[in-house]
């Protein structure tokens, strides 16, 4: 199998298609059904959370003075079309966690048209999606990112992916993640675990400091196998798999106490995490050359931060 690159134009894998879009009618049903999907999923993550926040225990010594919190949703809309909904949590166990819901249209400007497939043909676009980024406040909790998405040009195609940022990575944690999310993968077809997770170890590295941002997952894009209810049903399937991914991994850990080394540690590997987001992260380019709100699209920053 050939694998793929973070340069669409170069390697063309089995399953980065071209299928034609199906008619007008079809494709309403197939954006609405999407969009469901994604705010389905975003109900039972915060959900998830919300009840991660609750059952941490008073006596924790870093936390006993925090209550437990509940998300915040705030609406915003884009002139050029669409818009979202940000969920904001900030709380005893997670310092901060957004979960956010888009569906934007318009037209890509010319020079960013270029790096899109189809958008050569004709600028017009459409994307829907979640994104999730979850900041905790124990240093022994992995800090995560989790998204899926449809964008449709004058072709269509699913992406997304989950990868995890331990601030002291734990075998037995990096194992479960990946062992969730293969498995997921490998009731899909075979070639996507592996080409998947090298394409997340690829994109998730910081080049200027020649490391990776955490321990990976899994990361894909152009998912067009020529069956769209398979596709949409595999983007569906990671959603859930993330959340059995992650949870057990915050109830292993977030009543456990730490330190004040913990935290400075936890405080500078925030600082790569700010790096990678600001310099090479392809949604928060996507969401800033497309005119998406700029709150929401810096959601993934965290709340406090440290350098070496």
């Amino acid at each position: 199998m050939t694998t793929a690159s973070n340069n669409p134009s170069e390697d063309l894998p089995w399953w980065r298609g071209t299928s034609p879009l199906p008619g007008e009618d079809e494709l309403s049903v197939r954006k609405q059904r999407a969009e469901d999907w994604f705010r389905g999923l975003r109900d039972r993550i915060c959900a998830d959370f919300e009840g991660l926040e609750r059952s941490c225990t008073l006596e924790h010594p870093q936390t006993a003075r925090i209550e437990p919190s509940t998300f915040k949703r705030t609406a915003w809309d884009r002139p050029q079309g669409g818009g979202g909904v940000m969920s904001v949590m900030k709380g005893r166990v997670f310092e901060k966690v957004g979960v956010n819901i888009s569906v934007v249209s318009g037209e890509f400007s010319p020079e960013f048209a270029k790096t899109i497939p189809g958008a050569d043909e004709n600028p017009a676009f459409y994307a829907a999606g979640i994104s999730l980024v979850a900041h905790m406040q124990s240093p022994l909790v992995p800090a995560v990112h989790m998204n899926t998405r449809m964008i449709i040009t004058t072709k269509g195609w699913f992406g997304g992916g989950a990868d995890l940022t331990p601030m002291r990575p734990r075998d037995a944690d990096t194992q479960h993640f990946h062992q969730t999310l293969q498995d997921t993968c490998d009731a899909q077809h075979p070639d996507f675990y592996p080409a998947f997770k090298e394409w997340c170890d690829r994109y998730f590295f910081l080049p200027h400091r020649n490391e990776p941002r955490g321990v990976g997952g899994i990361f894909y894009d152009y998912l067009d196998t020529g069956e769209w209810e398979a596709d949409f049903a595999f983007t569906q399937a990671i959603g859930e798999a993330f959340r059995k991914a992650y949870v057990p991994l915050v109830e292993q850990h977030y009543n456990t106490p730490w330190t004040d080394e913990d935290r400075q540690h936890q405080l500078q590997r925030r600082g790569r995490y700010v790096e990678f987001n600001l310099l090479h992260d392809r949604g928060t380019l996507f969401g800033l050359k497309t005119g998406g709100n700029v709150e929401a699209i810096l959601m993934s920053l965290p709340p406090a931060v440290g350098w070496d």
